[in-house]
């Protein structure tokens, strides 16, 4: 009976829920992975350490790839994990792999937006959908110059700073990517959700 501590955690399923944050490996990079070759995997595991993490991200070294899924060996020492070692025989999938040591020949979505943008709380806690939005001069080198609201908020809500947040575009494309066409539009445009749910230019 296997009664280790960890798991590896599924990829894939985090990759899926959350596309536009969450960079997972292109088909094509993993298919060109080779003994010798670095893949990194969420090993999750059960603590009595309530400062420890969920989860240790890791290298592992392919030692064989087959038809049936990989094979290699911890390429870290884990800081939490106490049943895991340096060098110990580790099997997964494609659908655990986070990274890996080649170069992706599939643009990542997650750095296509990746810039940051300001989104009231009612979107980004709330899960509420996106109403309006507009795109000014970016304030920071990071800055999109996107700004998110549901076009529902009060002067009041939206002079309390409290009530928005700095994030990424793809934390907001997450909950909401109904609007990810007018992305690409410059500085000085803005938008409102019409009755019919498409977004007008105003």
């Amino acid at each position: 009976m296997d009664n280790k501590s960890w798991v590896l955690e599924d990829a894939q399923k985090i990759a899926d829920e959350f596309p536009y944050t969450f960079y997972k490996p292109s088909k094509e990079v993993v298919s060109n992975l080779q003994p010798g070759n670095q893949a990194k995997l969420i090993f999750q595991f059960e603590s009595d350490d309530p400062e420890a993490p969920r989860a240790e991200r890791m290298w592992v070294e392919i030692a064989e790839v087959t038809e049936h899924g990989l094979r290699g060996f911890l390429d870290n020492q884990p800081v939490y994990i106490k049943d895991l070692h340096h060098r110990d025989p580790v099997e997964f999938q494609e659908c655990h792999i986070i990274d890996t040591d080649l170069d992706d020949p599939v643009p990542s979505i997650t750095e296509k937006y990746i810039k940051r943008c300001f989104v009231t709380n009612n979107i980004l806690y709330e899960g509420q959908s996106v109403g309006y939005l507009y795109r000014e001069e970016p304030d920071y080198d990071d800055d999109s110059g996107w700004r998110f609201t549901t076009g529902t908020e009060t002067d009041e809500y939206m002079d309390d700073s409290n009530n928005s947040s700095y994030v990424s575009l793809g934390a907001v494309l997450c909950i909401d990517d109904s609007f990810i066409q007018l992305l690409e539009r410059e500085p000085g445009v803005a938008f409102v959700k019409d009755e019919g749910g498409n977004f007008v230019e105003v």
